[in-house]
């Protein structure tokens, strides 16, 4: 079997690939192009080389093992057409953003950004707005792996969990989970809301302004999924209003957050360059989990993680 990665993972990993069966091909995803060398892979393990390859000039593809969670970059009507099974890395980031989904709950109810304004002003003064995490409801919107991690981090504080899915099927970690369609009343019980659902036609401005007039006035708001998933303009204005006491951004509609934006000089939003994902361990568990799928795929057993090319997830 051929595999093209599109990232080196370091000699003694490839090496270890490469001894289950596998002819590698490496070639940096940033540079990428069409040549006859890759003709005939098999297997395609990348982030994002859509945009310089053409898959369809990769007649014997048969799987794409992606780096990331969302499947935003894939052509894929292509992979439809061509049959070609699609696997992600899900659970691959899940405990960093579990663990900055509570960094930031923390940060937002104790005001962290307005202290570390006043520090850099030399400025003391005491601030008797601060909240307890202790009691509240954290609701999250999609139940996935990530929201699973920061449930489970939540724990020890003492919150109550809720979830909203597409059934409202239970899950471990939550006291509660409410179907898709309920999403208004389950809005209207979260102190905080953190959207972890994955991007799709239906998901697209799920938080607009009529869904954010479900939230409870003074509730805080997270975003780790995909900017696409708020209407901006909508959360801008609740954000001016004070419906929305503050909210944490990791993502937006669009990336980078042009310099203009509102969202940069206030005083309620907490702004990170989509960088909730990486720690020091993201490429071992990426590796972890392209290795157990090349073992499973040279095997011929069902791989891991397989997406639906049609939901979205």
């Amino acid at each position: 079997m051929k595999a093209l990665f599109t990232y080196n993972y370091g000699e003694k990993k490839m090496k270890a690939i490469a001894e289950l069966g596998y002819e590698i091909i490496y070639a940096d995803e940033k540079e990428i192009i069409y040549r006859d060398e890759i003709a005939d892979i098999d297997a395609l393990v990348c982030y994002n080389p859509f945009a310089k390859l053409d898959i369809s000039n990769l007649k014997q593809l048969k799987w794409i093992q992606l780096s990331s969670i969302g499947i935003d970059q894939l052509p894929k009507h292509k992979v439809i057409e061509k049959g070609i099974i699609v696997t992600n890395n899900k659970s691959g980031y899940s405990i960093p953003i579990g663990e900055w989904i509570v960094l930031k709950i923390l940060e937002l109810l104790k005001n962290s950004r307005s202290f570390y304004s006043k520090q850099s002003e030399k400025k003391w003064k005491i601030d008797a707005t601060i909240l307890e995490l202790y009691n509240k409801t954290v609701c999250f919107v999609g139940t996935g792996s990530i929201a699973d991690e920061a449930a489970k981090r939540l724990r020890g504080f003492e919150v109550k969990i809720i979830g909203i899915n597409t059934l409202g099927k239970k899950t471990q970690n939550f006291d509660a989970c409410y179907p898709i369609k309920e999403l208004e009343y389950a809005l209207s019980q979260a102190d905080i809301v953190v959207l972890s659902v994955p991007y799709t036609k239906e998901t697209h401005h799920l938080i607009d302004d009529k869904s954010i007039g479900f939230i409870r006035k003074g509730a805080c708001l997270i975003n780790i999924a995909r900017g696409s998933i708020i209407k901006e303009t909508a959360l801008i204005e609740a954000l001016e209003k004070g419906k929305i006491r503050g909210a944490a951004l990791d993502v937006f509609e669009e990336e980078p957050l042009p310099e203009d934006s509102p969202l940069w000089d206030m005083n309620n939003v907490i702004i990170t360059p989509h960088n909730s994902w990486v720690s020091e361990m993201r490429n071992e568990r990426r590796y972890n989990i392209i290795y157990e799928n090349m073992k499973r795929f040279i095997s011929g057993e069902r791989l891991m993680n397989i997406v639906d090319i049609e939901k979205g997830y």
